[in-house]
């Protein structure tokens, strides 16, 4: 009797963990067992423990991974294909295989990948970088020297810059985004430019990505130093402020360190714009601290001020991720670097998912709302959402 499609496509995984000839695996379409979870991708990582496989569970609200040995990798990836998750997608160094499942039966396709370059093996595997450290902007930028190393100062910075393209190189994938146009993508309060020229060297012709900023030496600066680095056809600086910049139909919309009310500024614009993207990185959430009704069993606590600092950057930004959810966006909100590089470290992604205006959201955020007090709250201004 032939074999499955599963079953051949366990066989093909197998060989391909065993063998060291993986290079990813996705698992998707949930079988709604744990509601919260969309997605787990697999590859391999070499640690000093040895060789692993590091899983990333992708939830709703958050990711988890989790490194594992090859056969304890097959095990639990036998327990979840065809059952957690119904599709599966396995890329190795000579082929790559997806598998569907369905009610009764599951299928298998297999296509060759002639010319691969053989998979690095061991501790010679080279890791691998969205932005290559030798790239001629970041030394024009002042982050990297002639030998495109960092610069003793600039160390975290190159290590933003490399997380963030990162993170925005997956959440691209996730986004519905338009085919057989250039995106636009817009850059608010992009300061000199880091991460406005990596989302234009990470989408090269793909987009047109725009920086905002609103001191005219940076923006003069930036617009310089992408024409004779050769963004100029695809990469664009503006002088003006985020609440009063005009995005049109923006796709994508960043705003990465933009301060208090001008990070609900640029969620405000993306969300007006229907951007099927929008990634933010608040900081100095001041708004909302004076509103703030604690419960009476936390006064002892946030008689200290930075507790109570750190509460009202939780409340904010809670707040905002809920908005979001409510104006239809699939939200998650992460670390997006080490604390020991920066303490501005929290991330809001959004994904363009649904319609907006789900009720049951909207009591929910009334509720967390009248919980802490706040009756006023520039994103909710800016979206059309009553708070009270």
């Amino acid at each position: 009797m032939k074999p499955s499609g599963r079953d051949q496509f366990m066989g093909l995984l197998e060989d391909a963990v065993r063998g060291g000839l993986l290079e990813k695996l996705t698992l998707a379409k949930p079988s709604g067992r744990d509601p919260t979870l969309s997605n787990v991708f697999v590859r391999p990582v070499i640690l000093k423990a040895g060789p692993r496989f590091s899983f990333v569970w992708r939830h709703k609200t958050r990711d988890v991974t989790k490194n594992h040995g090859g056969e304890d990798a097959l095990r639990i990836l036998d327990s979840l294909i065809g059952t957690e998750f119904l599709d599966a997608h396995l890329f190795t160094t000579t082929q790559s295989a997806q598998l569907e499942t369905g009610p009764a039966s599951s299928r298998i396709r297999v296509t060759s990948r002639e010319g691969a370059p053989p998979a690095a093996r061991g501790n010679d595997r080279p890791k691998a970088r969205p932005i290559p450290q030798e790239a001629p902007w970041l030394r024009a930028l002042g982050v990297t020297d002639a030998r495109g190393r960092p610069l003793a100062a600039m160390t975290d910075k190159f290590r933003q810059i490399e997380k963030f393209a990162e993170i925005l190189g997956h959440l691209l994938k996730e986004a519905p985004l338009e085919t057989g146009r250039a995106l636009r993508v817009f850059d608010m309060g992009c300061g000199k430019g880091y991460l406005t020229f990596a989302a234009s060297a990470l989408l090269g012709d793909r987009a047109e990505v725009c920086g905002v900023e609103a001191r005219p030496d940076l923006v003069e600066f930036c617009g310089r130093t992408a024409a004779e680095q050769g963004f100029a056809r695809r990469l664009r600086f503006r002088l003006g402020s985020i609440a009063q910049t005009d995005v049109g139909a923006a796709d994508v919309l960043i705003a990465l360190h933009a301060c208090d009310t001008a990070t609900d500024d640029a969620i405000a614009k993306g969300v007006a714009a229907g951007a099927a993207l929008i990634v933010v990185a608040p900081c100095c959430q001041k708004e909302v601290r004076p509103q703030l009704v604690s419960p009476p069993v936390l006064s002892g606590a946030l008689k200290h001020g930075i507790f109570e600092e750190r509460h009202a950057e939780f409340v904010t930004d809670a707040l905002r991720a809920q908005l979001l959810e409510w104006a239809g966006y699939r939200t998650r909100v992460i670390e997006f670097i080490s604390t020991e590089h920066t303490a501005k470290n929290i991330m809001i992604t959004a994904v363009r998912a649904r319609p907006g205006g789900d009720e049951a959201i909207a009591a929910k955020i009334r509720q967390f709302a009248a919980f802490y007090g706040v009756t006023r709250q520039t994103l909710a201004a800016r979206i059309g959402f009553k708070l009270t």
